[in-house]
């Protein structure tokens, strides 16, 4: 049975996407465009890539990201 974490239910990415992808491909160099290619309602999509490229849980990359949104917005 998959549980769904509170925090990640209601993820959204806010901010300007283009600009937080090129620092997290600057901070993260294994991340490519097609990693964090980011598509309208597809976000689990990407954090899937992500998770997977950083080898980093879904929280963890929740984290880096609402880090990496505070610094770029």
């Amino acid at each position: 049975m998959e549980t769904t974490n509170n925090k990640t239910e209601g993820f959204k990415i806010t901010g300007n996407w283009s600009d937080q992808s090129k620092a997290l491909k600057t901070r993260y160099s294994q991340l490519t465009d097609t990693d964090l290619k980011l598509e309208n309602g597809k976000e689990n999509d990407m954090l899937k890539r992500v998770e997977t490229r950083l080898g980093k849980n879904r929280d963890e990359v929740i984290d880096i990201i609402k880090k990496g949104q505070s610094k770029v917005s």
